[in-house]
């Protein structure tokens, strides 16, 4: 039980992992180019948290979607 909560909760960060790159690297492509300007302009405005902010909402909204279809495709399974 504890092993597949643990995997449950890797899986998870992993998930949330991806959407905070993917989602970094389409606000600001800059950083493909040259990320040492981008932590620069980051440093001066003091604004880093914006793009965690962005991620959780958007990993909450696929979390959401993960487990309707997830709920959905199970009513349609369970025919036994």
């Amino acid at each position: 039980m504890i092993q597949k909560l643990k995997l449950a909760a890797k899986k998870e960060v992993l998930y949330y992992l991806i959407t905070l790159i993917v989602l970094s690297l389409i606000m600001h492509i800059d950083l493909l180019s040259d990320p040492s300007s981008r932590l620069e302009i980051m440093k001066e405005k003091n604004n880093y948290s914006h793009i965690f902010l962005y991620s959780f909402v958007i990993y909450g909204v696929f979390f959401i979607l993960r487990k309707v279809i997830d709920f959905v495709s199970g009513m349609f399974n369970n025919k036994e």
